[in-house]
């Protein structure tokens, strides 16, 4: 049985002031990925799109700015984000604190193999999410 020490959690590089872990996935054995993020103010994630997968975030600390489609809103602390896929979303952290959170989707390798970017490029370790 995996038991993973999150402080050992592997980073994969992403974007500038936006850190990522890998918590659980294709090294436990696992056709899912659990993350953790710390993103600094003003930074996050262009308009993108999961083809077929969804994706949740679990807000820890912080304000996310976040768009899902025609909404926008500001999104705090102790909040989920459910994003269904197919669904154009991009987000940045707001205020004077990072945002921490968990990420969860259902399949390993779907940054780099069902994303679609409207805005800006993949984040630098894509390939490796």
């Amino acid at each position: 049985m995996p038991v993973i020490p999150n402080v050992e959690a592997q980073e994969i590089p992403w974007r500038p002031g936006y850190r990522n872990f890998v918590l659980a996935g294709h090294d436990q054995g696992l056709t899912c990925i659990a993350g953790y993020s710390e993103i600094q103010p003003g930074a996050g994630a262009p308009l993108h799109a999961h083809k077929d997968v969804d994706e949740i975030f679990i807000v820890l600390e912080g304000t996310l700015d976040m768009r899902i489609g025609e909404e926008q809103r500001l999104v705090e602390a102790n909040h989920t984000i459910a994003i269904p896929a197919g669904v154009p979303h991009a987000f940045v952290a707001v205020g004077p604190t990072p945002v921490r959170m968990f990420t969860f989707m259902p399949r390993n390798r779907a940054i780099a193999e069902a994303t679609t970017y409207f805005e800006g490029a993949p984040p630098a370790g894509a390939a490796q999410h």
